[in-house]
């Protein structure tokens, strides 16, 4: 995939993120753990717009910083929020000032949200993506696999559906093979496992382990 097809995925899944926003209100559940729309947009408007406060969403010891200038934008006026969402990253930030950054770090952080708030809804269906998108997807999962499993307490193979391409994510035994398309594959291993379409193979107590694992960042 080319970066400029990167940056028009990322651009796509903001926009489609944007109009779901606006669409559902500032109240509809996420499958964020206790946020509700507005929580999630003003989640995405710190990472972007506020260098001072993002470092929390990863470092414990700031956190409470980062839960403060978050609670004060949920405060604000939600089509304003979600107005700055839609907008993109200001010019003087690391994603206006680095070129590529955007789609680099952005189109699977807004996808994975997108589908955060699509499956807390009733009746959803997962979304056919295009093809260079889900190979993107997959290419992200061999490279970050270890990453996200790092937590799992048992083994972990990746099997991509309809293709005869597995990854290894977690080298240890028992093992458990989730097989599923790279978007679902993806979304479990970003912890949203009881809404990602997967399958998965191995000892029933290991797969009830991986289930209940903390996965992700």
């Amino acid at each position: 995939m080319t970066q400029a097809n990167q940056e028009s995925h990322a651009r796509a899944e903001r926009a489609a993120l944007s109009d779901l926003f606006d669409q559902l209100g500032p109240d509809a559940p996420t499958l964020c753990a206790g946020w509700t729309t507005a929580d999630l947009a003003a989640h995405l408007v710190v990472r972007e717009r506020r260098i001072d406060a993002a470092a929390g969403i990863s470092v414990k010891f700031l956190a409470p910083y980062t839960r403060s200038v978050q609670d004060g934008l949920t405060a604000r006026p939600y089509p304003e929020v979600v107005g700055k969402f839609r907008e993109g990253p200001p010019r003087w930030t690391p994603y206006g000032l680095i070129p590529g950054l955007d789609a680099l770090v952005n189109t699977v952080e807004f996808l994975i949200h997108h589908e955060d708030v699509r499956r807390a809804q009733p009746e959803w269906e997962p979304r056919a993506l295009p093809r260079d998108l889900d190979d993107m997807l997959w290419r992200r999962l061999k490279a970050g696999g270890r990453l996200f499993f790092r937590r799992s307490p048992v083994g972990v193979v990746l099997r991509r559906a309809g293709t005869g391409e597995k990854a290894a994510a977690k080298m240890a035994e028992p093992a458990v093979v989730v097989t599923g398309e790279a978007q679902e594959l993806m979304l479990f291993g970003f912890g949203r496992q009881d809404h990602a379409r997967v399958s998965l193979d191995g000892d029933p107590d290991a797969v009830a382990l991986l289930m209940k694992a903390r996965l992700g960042m």
